[in-house]
């Protein structure tokens, strides 16, 4: 994600709940969109999570009612209309021993989701935990217990190739690193990894610049990605299409096709920083060179820019990305283009393989785009140039993207989906609905799939009313479908959970606005400063995920 939310995404331990005594009494769950004050205590039978749910303390007329009212809501509406919605699982769905962290409390979380008219959750398959154990061994236990348990439910499935690091990001509640052996070519090579012009590396994803070199043990990088997608399209492949309903292609950090130019670790990056360009590595450079020498500019090849700062400057504090700067050059034009069009022909190739393994299962294929609004009211567009989309006041550079995708039958999916321009502070010019509005534009044009996320988890009116304003197909460029950032114990309190349900019926209804709570519980201190908190009431016995 371009940009989450400090707070915990992860399992909270269930001993700490005051209201359950043992870790096998698995706790209460409230359907706030039944009645606040209605619990449900749940265990781990398939038998009992039936008499739990027929045991609201509400009559038995308004419970059908409302049952019936978000569980008809697929037949009740067109496909070019309902929005579906999925709802992201914890970083730490799986542990590191590769087993389903917290069954139970997953159980009881899926079960409270099918109720609220959710159509599936999304998982982060991640590969520091799948191959950890050496090259082409792999360990898909943990997800297959959570497939089962998904299709239990009547719930859907989006799975993440997590090809990234976990940790080192806001929101990264957790530490999952690439494989041990992959680190341990990392340690003995380090232009593995993606290197500003300082020469400090990154490792939470491999360089793009080693795409077709052996350089993981014999294999290329492309080949690994390749091999572990299609060990999963083996595992799972009776679920595919049906349970498993989208494979979702990471290119880059964050999942994002994109390089790590903003960089939160150890405070190396703050919004609203421009960011650095990450193109120092020796395959980067090599390529860098080879470009030059083609236009016969050898000297254009020597290294990325000199003069564009810094990763907490500002674009008019640098020769190069101020008005009328280094980039509208000649060379500039050069660097911009080579640099976007390596990003751009990383993500045609790892689509390139994932479409051949999918190709036929039912699955759609997906891949992320980074909501980059910050500095997006400026000629330059800094941001967006060091994180590698080529996009300026004069040139558009989510077009070739959206084609990309489209190329592959591939669904765009964007975050930003829940900004809006006035919650956004002034100084950094942003413009988050501007973004949004553009790549919308852009896919329509390209006839490429548009999914979304929110960046920041929130759970107040102005973030749902703002997803469904955006979700709208007024000309052809709506949205396929939804993903909400993130499961948690947040979301289970009162207030949201009331929330959740009401917005997922407006998704239903095609974006139809709907009458939320004014309140924000999220507690979002993170770039939403002018977005009115007030004070909720909390369910302190609200389930623990």
């Amino acid at each position: 994600m371009a940009l989450t939310l400090l707070s915990s995404t992860s399992f909270i331990n269930l001993k700490d709940a005051k209201s359950i005594k043992t870790l096998n009494e698995f706790g209460t769950i409230c359907f706030a969109q039944i009645k606040p004050s209605c619990c449900l205590r749940a265990k781990n039978s398939t038998q009992e999570a039936q008499f739990l749910l027929e045991k609201f303390s509400v009559s038995e007329e308004r419970k059908n009612d409302r049952i019936e009212k978000i569980h008809k809501l697929t037949t009740h509406h067109s496909k070019s209309t309902r929005v579906p919605v999925f709802v992201m699982l914890p970083l730490d769905t799986v542990s590191l021993g590769g087993n389903l962290n917290k069954p139970r409390a997953m159980n009881a979380s899926l079960m409270a989701l099918h109720s609220a008219g959710i159509e599936g959750v999304m998982v982060d398959a991640w590969w520091g935990l799948v191959e950890k154990d050496g090259p082409l061994k792999y360990n898909w236990e943990g997800y297959a217990e959570l497939v089962h348990m998904v299709q239990k439910h009547g719930l859907k499935l989006q799975v993440v190739m997590s090809f990234h690091q976990c940790g080192g990001n806001v929101g990264d509640s957790c530490s999952i690193p690439l494989p041990p052996w992959v680190l341990e070519e990392i340690s003995r090579n380090p232009d593995l990894v993606y290197t500003d012009r300082s020469g400090q590396r990154n490792p939470e994803y491999i360089s793009l610049g080693g795409d077709s070199l052996p350089i993981l043990r014999g294999r290329t990088p492309i080949q690994v990605y390749a091999d572990y997608m299609r060990s999963f399209h083996d595992r799972f492949r009776g679920y595919l299409g049906d349970v498993i309903v989208e494979i979702q292609v990471g290119m880059g950090p964050c999942g994002e096709l994109r390089y790590p130019s903003y960089p939160e670790s150890n405070g190396t990056w703050r919004f609203p920083g421009i960011g650095e360009f990450q193109c120092y590595d020796k395959y980067m450079r090599a390529s860098l060179q080879a470009s030059a020498d083609a236009v016969n500019k050898k000297d254009w090849g020597r290294g990325g820019p000199h003069d564009s700062g810094q990763y907490n400057q500002f674009p008019e504090d640098t020769a190069f990305f101020r008005r009328e700067g280094t980039w509208k050059t000649e060379y500039g034009q050069f660097f911009l283009e080579w640099y976007s069009g390596k990003l751009l022909d990383h993500g045609d190739k790892v689509l390139e393989v994932a479409e051949r393994i999918f190709h036929g299962t039912g699955a759609k294929l997906s891949g992320k785009v980074a909501g980059i609004h910050w500095h997006y009211k400026t000629r330059s567009h800094a941001a967006e140039l060091t994180a590698g989309y080529y996009n300026t006041r004069v040139r558009d550079g989510y077009l070739p993207i959206a084609h990309m995708f489209g190329k592959h039958g591939s669904v765009l999916n964007f975050t930003c989906m829940e900004m809006k321009d006035s919650q956004q502070p002034q100084h950094a010019n942003c413009s988050p609905e501007g973004l949004v509005r553009q790549v919308k534009i852009a896919c329509r044009t390209a006839g490429t799939e548009l999914a979304g996320e929110n960046a920041l988890e929130r759970y107040d009116a102005d973030a749902y009313a703002q997803v469904l304003a955006t979700s709208k197909s007024d000309h052809g460029n709506g949205l396929s479908a939804f993903t909400y950032l993130r499961m948690n114990k947040k979301l289970f309190e009162e207030n949201n959970w009331r929330n959740l349900v009401e917005f997922v019926r407006g998704m239903s209804e095609g974006g139809r606005s709907i009458r939320l709570s004014e309140s924000d519980s999220s507690r979002t201190g993170l770039y939403v400063g002018f977005v009115k908190e007030k004070s909720v009431r909390k369910d302190k016995k609200a389930i623990l995920v």
